[in-house]
């Protein structure tokens, strides 16, 4: 029996599985659509499917820097609980996703799931499809930054933010320099810079903030050309909060972060220029999982 694309979209709505997953079970069947949803039952890719609409916001954000390659990467990866986070299966394979990216520079999420997984023979697709039925959860390989050259990796809370730092440095291997590196990556984790300098700023960005700050200041009273002055005061403050090298050193409020780099590199006998950096917070921007244990407990015993 021939089957067509209609086919094939009705399979894939039925039970939520992939548009080549369920190309291969109707060709695998001759188009008869129940042995169809059989076979994919049977591989589990349905079951997995049926995971795949429940909310993934926690899990575990990674950062990793592989010395031999110079070359690194900040993933996060999604998980339904917090308790996945921990569970040794879902963090090796994190893991090996990380070395992934790292030895095959992926240019996407979607080119990355077609690679053969570092640490077996499936592709990352099917690896994570395999641990959604292991351990029973939804997750979701969300995002990642792959970077090169002279990096530093920083993971804290256990995996809640992952940063890296990319540096133009001719000091990389002088004693002094990782701490100055590790510093600077605790910054960005701790302060959360949005851009590296002021050139960075979008132009429309500080217009808005300008326009924000005139109308704050005609508000509280004062005149057109006094408002404009206070602007001008005002969005070095915004500067100093948005901009890593603005910001005032954590260690060492008197000084800037720029201030620090510029005063290692003096005393490291060479020059260090921070080129970019990634900070990946666990779940931001997603929707949160709420439970209610009441309700939870109440639905078991129905």
């Amino acid at each position: 029996m021939a089957f067509t694309a209609k086919d094939v979209k009705d399979l894939r709505e039925r039970t939520g599985c992939g548009m080549m997953d369920c190309k291969k079970a109707l060709t695998e069947t001759d188009g008869d659509m129940d042995k169809a949803i059989e076979i994919l039952r049977e591989k589990g890719l349905a079951a997995a499917a049926k995971k795949a609409g429940r909310i993934a916001a926690e899990g575990l954000v990674v950062s990793v820097v592989d010395p031999a390659k110079k070359a690194g990467v900040v993933l996060e990866v999604n998980a339904e609980t917090d308790f996945v986070a921990k569970n040794a299966q879902f963090v090796e394979f994190v893991n090996n996703i990380a070395k992934t990216i790292i030895d095959n520079n992926p240019a996407n999420l979607e080119e990355l799931n077609t690679m053969k997984c570092a640490g077996g023979d499936m592709t990352v697709e099917e690896e994570l499809r395999d641990k959604i039925l292991t351990i029973g959860e939804n997750m979701k390989i969300r995002r990642f930054e792959r970077m090169e050259g002279d990096l530093v990796a920083y993971v804290h809370g256990g995996g809640r933010i992952g940063v890296m730092v990319q540096f133009d440095t001719d000091v990389a291997d002088k004693e002094g320099f990782e701490e100055y590196a590790k510093d600077v990556a605790m910054q960005i984790a701790a302060a959360v810079p949005q851009y590296l300098n002021k050139s960075d700023v979008p132009e429309d960005v500080v217009a808005k903030e300008k326009e924000i700050l005139t109308a704050q200041a005609i508000n509280e009273g004062k005149p057109a050309n006094i408002a404009e002055k206070m602007v001008a005061g005002r969005i070095n403050k915004f500067y100093k909060e948005v901009c890593l090298e603005e910001q005032p050193f954590i260690k060492d409020g008197d000084v800037t972060v720029a201030k620090y780099t510029e005063n290692t590199a003096k005393a490291l006998g060479g020059s260090i220029k921070m080129a970019r950096f990634v900070r990946f917070e666990k779940g931001e921007g997603l929707e949160k999982r709420e439970d209610n244990f009441a309700d939870e407990v109440a639905s078991m015993m129905n």
